[in-house]
């Protein structure tokens, strides 16, 4: 399941009978399941992975031969917005193997896995969509059935996945709405029967901001820092990107994605690079200033990067990064690419935290089945952002928006600033962020205390320093609590509570501080919201049945997905998934329901792990791999890969061949005044760039921005002239503003 999904509700049917579950402090509940299995009794145990947050477990037993039982869980998460200001709805059903360092225990050991045509159990995935805002379009990475709206103005829809999910990728979801950049508040009424003052007694708000900063700060890009990029290099990065044999490889993806970065990177900041996956090892021995000739010494060693080594093994590389000092006036800038198959993730994200301040960590989940829990927790670890590439992404865009996020100058002063009328107070939930990113979407939940005076209104505005220059994010919002509700809000803000003081606990456990009142406080909001924590679980134990199952137990692990394997396909039982996306404030709540295969002649104690396995990749980093044709280069990548590192072109014979033109005629239209072939050479790039991929300019603009600084820097330059000619030339029709000259 997505990292942050806050499960709040469980139980189960069995021979027509509907069995509640309760959340009690999980070793109480595995003591419950495993005295009623022990004493033949029909029982049901959920609970949150020790390992990973982002990974369930259910237990089921004891089923009499032949009998069928039907379990149903409901979550709700937020859902991130993306570059193009779409919200990502993810359901996550590949589960890869998580490599484990030796001496610890491996999530996915007791996982069994089956060609993805195999797997006894299918997909139905049913979503309705509500937003005040209006639902403009929704696309997925999987074939999903027309939008249908049910309301003339396009605020509510439906749409469902089309039959036949083959479990060779997780499910992406990607909806669109007319006003993405307008901002939210939904007031939620509180439970009578709640204490009086606890979180889940009085009415809550929740506030879905989206601040953008004015186009000006790009010109105010910091050009000082220090970037390091820390790539993975495990057996696993070998897996194709899309589900088809002729896509791209991740590693080729990272590879290409590398030396955009590599060119797009300020002239003067200082760089490193780190390969790592059962070891690691580091290009240069420390950070070494932006030259053409570094930049060209690394890009020989991307070149010849593969995924050839072994485990993903993140921690070691980190506590080398971490150990060297950082450069003054250079602020570090990390970025992390992995598939995240790893076992120790509390472990790294802790490692993450604890050097924060020196520190900023972006970070990119490549290819289905990589752990949300850790690119999300390490980029929030180390106030930064993250991104996933899976399917049909180009991990290019993605990781060039990643890019621009750590130019931009620091956001300071950040504050949430509350007006509500007399009688009333705010008591905030969530914590205020210490990071502001463009384009960023914050989710805030506070509570409402005092009489609430359901005619009134309330204010919020988000006020934060940028470039010297002070920016406010505010809206107005109806106090009168929202009908139907599901208590959403409130949920979510038990989560966000629980996950606050679980970063309080990993924090008194490295200074040694006692931890047993932080997890009893746990436990005790978990019990409260009903909400799913690591302390807790779901437990539901069937009572009405009178006799004690008498034969054998036969355990029986629900087997998982491996895509890349081909046999005939045969099914039994069903797993199906409904969700509801719902309100104006952008959340996710999902209901599942999956249905336990029989099996007869004997009683059954099933696991099944809410996710699908792919490729054992570690363990087969060492087959031989089929020896490709080399692919067409992009001839976007080509033409960048000629540019120097201050930001000009040479005008060689390779980048004559992409303009399509001869030598000859190139050097005759070159104006008499430009007796540098490097000035022309550069301006047809330039002009190249914009007038035949201006469709891609998320990808080059760093590049462009760097050359529009070295034709600037050139003396007694005619624009006007270089720009009449290399219109002629290459038939563009475009002008200086549009080039930003």
């Amino acid at each position: 399941m997505e990292d942050g999904s806050s499960v709040y509700d469980f139980h189960a049917e069995i021979g027509g009978n509907l069995i509640e579950a309760t959340i009690k402090e999980k070793q109480e509940a595995i003591y419950d399941y495993d005295d009623a299995i022990s004493s033949g009794q029909e029982a049901f145990l959920l609970e949150e992975s020790d390992e990973s947050p982002d990974v369930f477990r259910l237990s089921v037993g004891s089923l009499p031969a032949g009998q069928t039982a039907s379990v149903s869980l409901s979550y709700v998460t937020e859902l991130p917005v993306q570059a193009d200001d779409a919200l990502r709805f993810f359901l996550p059903t590949v589960l890869c193997p998580r490599y484990t360092p030796q001496g610890s225990t491996s999530l996915t050991s007791e996982v069994p896995f089956v060609p993805c045509d195999s797997v006894p159990y299918s997909l139905s995935l049913n979503c309705h969509l509500s937003s005040l805002n209006g639902i403009a379009s929704v696309k997925s990475n999987s074939s999903l059935s027309p939008l249908e709206y049910l309301s003339d103005d396009k605020t509510e829809a439906k749409v469902s996945l089309s039959p036949g999910f083959q479990f060779d990728r997780d499910v992406e979801l990607l909806i669109y709405y007319s006003q993405a950049h307008q901002p939210t508040a939904v007031v939620e009424a509180g439970v009578s029967t709640a204490a009086e003052g606890s979180l889940m007694g009085v009415p809550l708000v929740m506030v879905s901001l989206y601040p953008e900063f004015s186009r000006s700060t790009e010109e105010s890009l910091t050009k000082n820092g220090e970037f390091i990029f820390l790539m993975d290099c495990s057996g696993s990065m070998k897996e194709t990107m899309e589900w088809e044999s002729n896509s791209a490889r991740r590693i080729e993806s990272a590879r290409d994605t590398l030396l955009l970065l590599l060119k797009s990177l300020p002239f003067g900041c200082y760089f490193n690079i780190c390969l790592f996956g059962s070891h690691f090892k580091f290009f240069f021995p420390k950070s070494v200033e932006y030259t053409q000739q570094t930049m060209e010494s690394a890009m020989k060693k991307v070149k010849d990067m593969d995924a050839n080594l072994g485990g993903t093994e993140i921690l070691s590389p980190l506590c080398e990064i971490f150990r060297e000092p950082c450069k003054p006036g250079y602020p570090r800038q990390l970025f992390v690419f992995t598939d995240g198959e790893v076992g120790n993730i509390k472990e790294v994200i802790e490692k993450v935290k604890k050097n924060s301040a020196k520190h900023r960590c972006f970070t990119f989940g490549i290819g289905d089945g990589a752990s949300t829990a850790l690119i999300k927790g390490m980029a929030k670890a180390g106030n930064g952002h993250f991104q996933f590439v899976c399917g049909k992404d180009r991990m290019q865009a993605k990781v060039m928006q990643t890019l621009s996020f750590a130019l931009q100058p620091a956001v300071t002063n950040v504050a949430l600033n509350w007006h509500v009328p007399d009688g009333m107070e705010v008591v905030p939930v969530s914590e205020t962020p210490m990071m502001l990113f463009s384009g960023q979407q914050l989710i805030l939940y506070s509570q409402l205390k005092g009489k609430v005076d359901e005619t009134a209104v309330g204010h919020v505005s988000l006020q934060y320093s940028l470039c010297d220059m002070e920016h406010k994010t505010e809206m107005h919002f109806a106090l009168n609590c929202a009908k139907h509700s599901r208590l959403t809000a409130h949920r979510l803000a038990a989560k966000s509570l629980i996950n606050q003081m679980e970063e309080k606990k990993e924090e008194q456990l490295l200074t040694g501080g006692g931890i047993e009142n932080l997890k009893k406080n746990i436990v005790e909001m978990s019990s409260e919201a009903r909400v799913l924590s690591p302390y807790t679980a779901f437990i539901a134990i069937n009572k009405e049945s009178r006799e004690a199952i008498q034969a054998p137990l036969i355990r029986r692990d629900i087997p998982c997905g491996d895509y890349m394997n081909e046999v005939s396909l045969f099914n039994s039982g069903d797993y199906m998934n409904e969700v509801s996306l719902f309100n104006s404030a952008m959340p996710c709540d999902s209901s599942l329901k999956a249905s336990l295969p029989k099996k007869k002649g004997s009683s059954l104690i099933s696991k099944i792990f809410m996710k699908c396995l792919s490729p054992a990749s570690n363990s087969m980093s060492e087959l031989p791999v089929p020896v490709e044709e080399e692919k067409q280069k992009d001839p976007m990548l080509k033409l960048i890969s000629f540019q120097k590192a201050n930001g000009s072109w040479e005008l060689q014979q390779e980048l004559i061949n992409l303009f399509n033109k001869a030598e000859q005629e190139v050097l005759q239209k070159k104006p008499k005044e430009i007796s540098d072939k490097s000035v022309w050479a550069t301006f047809l790039a330039l002009l190249w760039l914009h007038g035949f991929n201006s469709h891609m300019k998320d990808e080059w603009k760093f590049v462009a921005l760097k050359a529009v600084s070295w034709i600037k820097a050139q003396p007694g330059l005619n624009l006007s002239i270089c720009l009449q000619a290399g219109n002629d030339l290459l038939g563009c029709q475009l002008d200086l503003k549009t080039l930003e000259l």
